[in-house]
C-alpha cells in the first residue's frame, strides 16, 4: 500500500485533470478556488486505500475518490453559508471572496460534478456506487438539516448530538472506506466493516474538530479560533457545559463583545476539565474505529496502515 501522502498526491493530480469550463467565470472560478485550496484529501484517500487494501486497482476507484473530494469541499462551501464563516484552511472563503449567491450556485454546481465523477467507477459498480453515493450525500443533508435545527434548540443532549455527526461528519468518511471495499469486490462484511471503521473514525474526527475550534492554533488550524463559541454551537464542549451549569454558561453566552465571550465560555469549559474529558473520549472512538477493522479480511499492512491513519487523525493540529 502506498502512503497517505503518496494517494493525496494522486488525488491532486486528478483534481487538475477536472474539465471545468473556462467560460463562466462567476461559476467555475469558486470551484477552482475551492478545489485548489488545499486539504489532505483524508476521504478520497480513505477510498483509494481501502480499495487497495482489498486487491482493488487504484483505477477503477480513482474517480469515485475524486467525487467524494469534491462533494466534501462542496459542503465546506455551503457549511460557510449556513455559519457566516469568512475563512477556512487559511484562506478567504467562497462566500467571504465572492458573495452568498456565487457559494450557493458553485457549490450546486460541485454536486452535479461529484456524481459525475463517482460515475467513473468500473461499470459493474455502478449502480450500487450511485446508490451508496446517493445515500452518502443524503446522510450528509440529514446530518446538517439536525445541526441547523440545533440553533433554536434550547436544549442538545449528548446523543442527539452523535446523531448529527454521524450524518455530517461520520458519513463522508463511513462511505468512502465503504465505497473503496466495495469497487476492490470485497465481500459485504468487509464493506460493513470498513463502513463501521470510519463512522467511528468521523465521530471522533468532528470531536476533534470541535476540540480544535476552542483549543487549536489558528496558524495551523486555519481557521479562527472560537467561531462555534461567537455562534452558539451546539458541540459537545458546550452540550456538557450546559448541562453541569447552564446559568453560568447563558451569562458568558450574553456577552457582547467577542474576545471576552470567547475567553468566559472557554474558561467555564476548563473549569469543568471538559478539554481532558473531551480527549478520552476523543480517543475511545479513535479505538472503537480500530477494533472494527478486527471484522475485516485484511492484511496485517493493511490494518497496520488503518491504524495508523486513525492514530495520526486523533493527534492532528488541523
Amino acid at each position: 500500500m502506498l502512503t497517505s501522502a503518496e494517494y493525496a498526491d494522486i488525488v491532486n493530480r486528478a483534481l487538475t485533470h477536472i474539465d471545468i469550463p473556462d467560460y463562466l467565470p462567476g461559476l467555475y472560478d469558486p470551484i477552482r478556488y475551492t478545489l485548489a485550496s488545499g486539504g489532505k484529501r483524508l476521504r478520497p484517500v480513505l477510498l483509494l486505500a481501502a480499495g487497495e487494501a482489498f486487491g482493488g486497482e487504484l483505477s477503477d476507484c480513482l474517480w469515485p475518490a475524486v467525487g467524494v473530494e469534491i462533494f466534501h469541499n462542496f459542503t465546506l462551501v455551503h457549511d460557510d453559508v449556513m455559519d457566516n464563516a469568512d475563512m477556512r484552511r487559511g484562506k478567504p472563503t467562497v462566500k467571504a471572496k465572492w458573495d452568498v449567491n456565487t457559494a450557493i450556485l458553485s457549490g450546486d454546481a460541485m454536486v452535479s460534478m461529484a456524481f459525475k465523477a463517482a460515475a467513473g467507477c468500473p461499470p459493474m459498480f455502478l449502480p450500487e456506487v450511485i446508490d451508496r453515493f446517493s445515500m452518502m450525500t443524503m446522510t450528509v443533508y440529514h446530518g446538517q438539516q439536525i445541526d441547523a435545527d440545533f440553533e433554536t434548540a434550547d436544549a442538545v443532549t449528548f446523543g442527539q448530538y452523535l446523531q448529527m455527526i454521524m450524518g455530517k461528519t461520520s458519513a463522508l468518511i463511513a462511505y468512502p472506506c465503504a465505497l473503496g471495499a466495495l469497487i476492490a469486490g470485497a465481500s459485504p462484511q468487509d464493506v460493513e466493516a470498513m463502513f463501521n471503521f470510519g463512522n467511528n473514525l468521523g465521530i471522533a474526527f468532528q470531536m476533534q474538530d470541535d476540540h480544535l475550534d476552542v483549543y487549536g492554533d489558528p496558524a495551523t488550524f486555519g481557521k479562527n479560533i472560537g467561531g462555534d463559541i461567537l455562534n452558539n454551537k451546539k458541540t459537545w464542549l458546550r452540550i456538557m457545559a450546559h448541562d453541569r451549569c447552564p446559568a453560568e454558561l447563558a451569562k458568558a453566552e450574553a456577552i457582547a463583545d467577542p474576545a471576552e465571550k470567547i475567553a468566559a465560555v472557554t474558561a467555564i469549559f476548563d473549569s469543568l476539565g471538559l478539554r481532558d474529558e473531551g480527549e478520552r473520549i476523543i480517543g475511545r472512538y479513535t479505538a472503537d474505529a480500530i477494533s472494527c477493522l478486527d471484522d475485516a479480511t485484511l492484511t496485517p499492512a493493511a490494518k497496520a496502515w488503518f491504524i495508523d491513519f486513525a492514530n495520526t487523525l486523533l493527534h492532528r493540529e488541523k
